[in-house]
């Protein structure tokens, strides 16, 4: 099974019988092509029987655009793959993954609209204002000219999902060296709208982990200090990777940890 371009999204299906649909979202910047940037992530998820749709976006300061933009994309090519008979007749169950901004949008799309959601899988949230998420605007003095800010604010984002986010189970997760990590906050806010509904894992890892790619280290004819530091370096990687993995599989099906 290769990538697909559809409708504006990257479709990822596994071959043999599917098990649910994982709409990725993920951080800005990185999103644009989301089936090369969280390529190795998702792929295995698809190993594990789901089927992917990541919906690549363009950030801008009016995140209330984007989740209206991404959640339409999505419900046109989930359509279309169901007319197509590309997915199982009957119910699939339909999970949110998201990643920094990702998650973001997600928690809007699961507070603005009616949607059906399995669940939603937050990594590395983060919800900052737009004179820390954008270093320029700070360093050459320009939030108070141009007032620039999200929409909506980090203040009202909070607010929406304490008052009006509707997907139930939720896993959250964070690195143990990610800086620009939020999720301690989030939890806070969930377990008070969902107590016992969420739950939430630490890993090893950085704000980058989501990112790692399963590369195979080659060596040359001699193996050098340079391909000692090589592997070590990603096989650390490769660890931090397959750890969130399995994080993310026994979630989705508690009957994989058996």
């Amino acid at each position: 099974m290769e990538w697909q371009e559809i409708s504006g999204n990257w479709v990822y299906l596994p071959r043999h019988e599917l098990k649910g649909i994982i709409h990725f979202l993920g951080g800005a910047f990185v999103a644009t092509a989301p089936q090369v940037s969280y390529r190795s992530i998702l792929e295995q998820l698809s190993q594990a029987g789901y089927g992917i749709i990541a919906t690549p976006f363009l950030n801008t300061f009016d995140h209330f655009a984007i989740a209206r933009a991404v959640l339409n994309r999505f419900e046109t090519v989930l359509a279309r793959l169901q007319k197509n008979n590309q997915l199982n007749q009957g119910y699939l169950p339909i999970y949110g993954v998201g990643h920094s901004m990702g998650c973001k949008l997600h928690l809007l799309i699961g507070s603005l609209y009616k949607v059906e959601r399995a669940g939603n899988i937050l990594i590395s949230f983060n919800n900052y204002p737009a004179s820390r998420a954008v270093p320029f605007m700070e360093q050459f003095n320009l939030t108070p000219v141009l007032n620039m800010e999200f929409a909506p604010s980090p203040g009202e984002t909070e607010e929406l999902i304490a008052q009006h986010y509707s997907v139930r189970r939720n896993l959250l997760l964070r690195f143990s060296q990610d800086d620009l990590d939020q999720t301690i906050n989030l939890n806070s806010v969930l377990q008070h709208r969902f107590p016992n509904m969420v739950t939430l894992r630490s890993l090893t890892g950085t704000h980058l982990t989501p990112l790692s790619q399963n590369i195979r280290w080659q060596t040359g004819e001699f193996f050098t200090p340079i391909d000692a530091i090589g592997q070590w370096f990603n096989q650390g990687m490769s660890r931090n990777l397959q750890a969130l993995n399995r994080e993310l599989i026994i979630w989705l099906n508690p009957m994989s940890a058996f």
